[in-house]
This record gives C-alpha cells, sequence and structure tokens, in this order.
C-alpha cells in the first residue's frame, strides 16, 4: 500500500505561497464585496498583503521541518498584518502554528489539531467576535472537516471536506448578518480565506498557481551603486532569527526589555520579539557585527541577512532611510494614524510624536507601527488608530512591543482622535486617569463623512447613486444628493450641530476650495452658536469630513 501524504516544510511553504498567489488572481473580487458603497474595500489588499509576508518569510525553504516552516510564516503575517481581515488571517496561521510546535512532519490527526488551534487564535484575537465574518467561515470549515476523519482519510480528503464546508459557510454568512443581506454580498474575509485556501489545496495537488503582477520579487541591488570611494551613510538593515540555547544559559531568563534597549542605542527601526525560545530581531546600525556577536552570548542563528542600505537607498526600494542618534527616551509618546497632509500636519501641531500614514482603504500593517513605537522611544505610548480597521492591527502591534506601555486607544475616526488628543493632559503622573479622560472625550464625538458613491446601493431606506455623495454616520447613512457641500450641510443636520461647541469642517483631496470656502461660511450661518473650524486635511476618499464636539 502506497504511504499516506504528509505535510512536510516545504510542502507548507508551497502551499502557503500558491495560497497567496491564488488570492493575488482576486484581491479585486475580494475587495468588491463591499458592504459600503464608497471606495473601501481593502479587504483583499489587506489579507493579500498579510499572507505574502508570510509567504515570503519562507520562500525557497527547502529543508526547514515543518514547525520551523509554520513558526517563520507566523511571524511574517503577524509583523505584515494589515486591517482586521489580516490581523484575523495572521492569527489563524498563528494559531496553526501552535498546532505544529515540535513537529517535523503531519499526518491529518494532526493538521486537524493544528485547525482547531487556528479556530481558538482568531477567536481570541477579536473582543467581540462576530458571526457571519471569516471566523465563522473558517470555524465551521474546521468543525466539520475534523468530524469526517476516519483511518482512511488523507490532506487531500481532508481540505476537500475543508473548503467545501467553508464555502457552504460563506453562503450562509448574510443569513447571519443583516447588513451582508442588505447589501447583497458575503463575507468578504470568508471569501478571501477560501481563495488562500483554495490555493494551498492546488498546492497539495500539485497543481501550479500563477503568481500575478499583485506581487513581484524585489529588485536586485546594483552592487555598482557602492563603490570603493563610497561612504557608509545610511547602515546595514539585519533580521534573524535566533534560537536562545540552553548550553548558553536559561533560555526563561533572558531579559528581552533589556535587549531592545540595547538595540535601541545601536540603531533604530528596531522590532524584537520572542516566541518560544526563537528570538526575532529586525534592526538597522552601523555595526551589525556587534550586535550578532552579542547574540551568540544567548544562542545561534536559524536564519541571518545584513543588506547595505546604501544599495536599497540608491534603487529607491527605502523611502528616505537616515540613521540617527535615539532621541532621548520620554515618559509619554504619542502615535496617530492618519492619511493627508493636512491632517498629518495638525496632529503634529497636536504633539503628536509619530503620524502613520493610513486610513480608509490604505491600512498600515503591525510592522509600521512598531516602527512607530520605536521612533517614539516613551515609557508609555498612547495610539490613536483612529480608523476601526485599524484597531487591531494596533492591538496587535501592541502585544508584540514589549519595550513600552502602549495603550491603544478606541478611535474610530481622525475626528475623535483629534478631539482626545488636542484634549489629552500627558503631564499628569496618573495615565489611568488620562486614559479614562480620553475615553470620555472620545465618547462625546460625533463625526460625519461624505464620500462619492462607488456604486449603486439600497441602504437605511436611502437609494444610493453611483457617483452621488453620500452623508453618513457610523455605518448609517443619513443622506444622498448631486453636490458634496449640499449633502454636508444635511448632514450637519443628522449631527445636530447646532448643540455642538465646536463643528470641525475638514476638507478632502478632491474638496474645491472655494466650494470649501462657500459650505464654511454656510455652516458658520446656519449654527452662530457653534464654532467652524476649517482643515485643509487633504484626505482621500472622503471629501469632507464633519466632526462634532
Amino acid at each position: 500500500m502506497m504511504q499516506a501524504m504528509r505535510l512536510n516544510g516545504a510542502l507548507y511553504a508551497g502551499m502557503i505561497s500558491s495560497g497567496a498567489d491564488h488570492l493575488g488572481c482576486y484581491r479585486k473580487a475580494v475587495n468588491d464585496l463591499n458592504v459600503f458603497p464608497i471606495p473601501d474595500g481593502d479587504t483583499g489588499d489587506n489579507m493579500l498583503a498579510t499572507v505574502y509576508s508570510g509567504a515570503d518569510a519562507v520562500d525557497r525553504e527547502e529543508d526547514a521541518d515543518l514547525a520551523t516552516v509554520a513558526s517563520r510564516s507566523a511571524h511574517g503575517m503577524l509583523l505584515g498584518a494589515r486591517g482586521n481581515s489580516g490581523v484575523i488571517l495572521s492569527r489563524i496561521f498563528s494559531g496553526i502554528n501552535k498546532g505544529f510546535e515540535g513537529v517535523v512532519e503531519a499526518d491529518v490527526d494532526i493538521v486537524s489539531k493544528a485547525m482547531e488551534c487556528g479556530v481558538k487564535e482568531a477567536y481570541r484575537a477579536v473582543p467581540v467576535p462576530v458571526e457571519g465574518t471569516i471566523l465563522t467561515v473558517f470555524s465551521d470549515g474546521v468543525r466539520y472537516a475534523n468530524g469526517r476523519i476516519t483511518p482512511d482519510s488523507t490532506l487531500r480528503s481532508y481540505f476537500n471536506d475543508l473548503l467545501g464546508e467553508m464555502q457552504r459557510s460563506l453562503e450562509r454568512t448574510p443569513e447571519l448578518l443583516p447588513v451582508l443581506r442588505e447589501a447583497g454580498v458575503v463575507d468578504s474575509g470568508g471569501a478571501g480565506l477560501i481563495y488562500i485556501f483554495e490555493g494551498m489545496r492546488r498546492s497539495l495537488n500539485g497543481e501550479t498557481v500563477e503568481r500575478t503582477e499583485e506581487h513581484t520579487e524585489t529588485k536586485k541591488a546594483d552592487l555598482d551603486a557602492f563603490g570603493a570611494d563610497s561612504v557608509l551613510t545610511y547602515g546595514y538593515c539585519t533580521e534573524f532569527l535566533l534560537r536562545l540555547q540552553t548550553a548558553k544559559g536559561d533560555p526563561d531568563a533572558f531579559d528581552l526589555p533589556a535587549f531592545i534597549e540595547y538595540l535601541n542605542s545601536v540603531g533604530n527601526s528596531v522590532v524584537a520579539f520572542r516566541e518560544g525560545t526563537i528570538l526575532k530581531v529586525h534592526v538597522h546600525t552601523m555595526r551589525p557585527g556587534d550586535i550578532l556577536n552579542r547574540c551568540q552570548r544567548f544562542g545561534e542563528f536559524l536564519t541571518l541577512k545584513v543588506e547595505n542600505m546604501s544599495l536599497q537607498h540608491n534603487e529607491t526600494t527605502l523611502p528616505e532611510v537616515t540613521v540617527t542618534v535615539p532621541k532621548a527616551r520620554k515618559k509619554v509618546g504619542i502615535v496617530a494614524v492618519a492619511a493627508g497632509d493636512g491632517l498629518r500636519e495638525t496632529f503634529y501641531s497636536l504633539g503628536t510624536d509619530v503620524v502613520i500614514d493610513g486610513g480608509q482603504s490604505m491600512n498600515p500593517s503591525a510592522s509600521d507601527f512598531l516602527d512607530a513605537f520605536d521612533r517614539t522611544n516613551a515609557d508609555t505610548i498612547f495610539v490613536f488608530p483612529n480608523n476601526g480597521n485599524v484597531l487591531l492591527t494596533a492591538k496587535q502591534a501592541k502585544d508584540l512591543y514589549p519595550a513600552s506601555d502602549i495603550r491603544v486607544m478606541n478611535t474610530h475616526s481622525v475626528g475623535e482622535g483629534y478631539a482626545a488628543i488636542s484634549m489629552m493632559d500627558a503631564e499628569t503622573s496618573d495615565l489611568d486617569a488620562v486614559e479614562r479622560d480620553l475615553d470620555e472625550v472620545i465618547g462625546s464625538v460625533t463625526t460625519g463623512f461624505v464620500s462619492r458613491a462607488s456604486r449603486n446601493a439600497e441602504k437605511d431606506g436611502v437609494h444610493v447613486r453611483s457617483g452621488d455623495f453620500i452623508g453618513f454616520i457610523g455605518d448609517t447613512i443619513y443622506v444622498n444628493d448631486r453636490d458634496a457641500a449640499d449633502t454636508a450641510m444635511a448632514l450637519s443636520k443628522a449631527m445636530h450641530a447646532e448643540n455642538c461647541g465646536v463643528l470641525l469642517l475638514l476638507a478632502g483631496l478632491d474638496a474645491n476650495p472655494e466650494e470649501a470656502d462657500s459650505l464654511e461660511k454656510a455652516l458658520a450661518k446656519a449654527y452662530p452658536r457653534t464654532e467652524v473650524i476649517r482643515i485643509d486635511g487633504g484626505q482621500p476618499v472622503h471629501q469632507y469630513i464633519l466632526v462634532g464636539e
């Protein structure tokens, strides 16, 4: 009898790569499964960036065992996770990794248990799990496939059962979520997950999935860009996995915060965390040898990459990399997410240390947050994600950064972030009181958005026509109109702007300056007791944002 196929490291690495490539073929289809009729459907983009981060971490793995490949790919996804869908996806594979710990090769029983770990880890990642989403699709698929395992089951039959039920579960998502039923779509995250696992199944069956233009190999550096007379300016991008060794000390006694403090003293852009006895490090430094020698006091390298960033800089693969002496550590720092030159400048003027570029339709990764935390260099860092689809990523980054006390505030819009930071008293020693005060400010803010509709829709009793402007608060649409300014005026009434002490008008990238001037005057005239403040935010997607305080 032919021996049943077992899952080894090389096969698993190929499956993840094929899963990423297959999703790449359908990225736009996943994006288009957007409940809201504005161009913010970035689920496909976020999941693709996340899974490719995992695939790149195990690219060209041939000899590594399953546990090593699972660990490296899971770490890659954790760092590359973008948006809520990407974070949940990274947690699924983080759970699967836990199920493969210490495993060289896996049969169908071990795979099924690893999938169960993936379900549990994904649900733990979401504070309030919602059924009818990617969570349900994966959970239903695993429950069904695990319940059909027999002595004759194989990896192929398991994946057939898994994907069959995931597809049926996806078709049921509108029954569980009225918002999906109203929009006439299935859950986008669940659809993206199916495309990934379908690609994995194809690899398992020996099929080839073509890589799309969505992901290309990194351009080779021009070695001539750093010649005999060149001067090292940008340092070295240094990355490695280190296995802590009992022969060199007690791995449990390894002082990670002290090690991170050392890395910050000799470099910047530090990302360092540990999973069991494996230490993952990324640092930009002028003297990588010093760091490597120090690390060998504690263990041995599993992987190691040192690249001259002057070559990367000359090839424009890195944006304006600079190596600076780390600034003095402060007690309290602020990190915020915003898109648009005006909004970024506004947040900096409020005292924000680092503004991460991102927001609607351009969600930053966990690695972006880790870099911002490092640059902030504070004992306590208050984080303002300013978008509901960025919150989970910020919280995931918090868990990966033990060097500071990270406090992620529950801001779903730049309006909430603006109001909170402008009222923040960072000088007090009672930071718990500061956090409570910020929560109170955030809860008192109403934010309305004016955006151009990307498709026809019927939502909240409003007939939305493609190309019109819609005015909405949260997930509720209040008005649809051909004119952006008229939409904003109608929306201000729904916000009860007459009861606001301050009404902030943020003009977007596509807003007509003359129209914005007229709108500002109209709002001031309509609400004489309300102070109207206009900022040319330059934000994409939203023509205008109204913030009532």
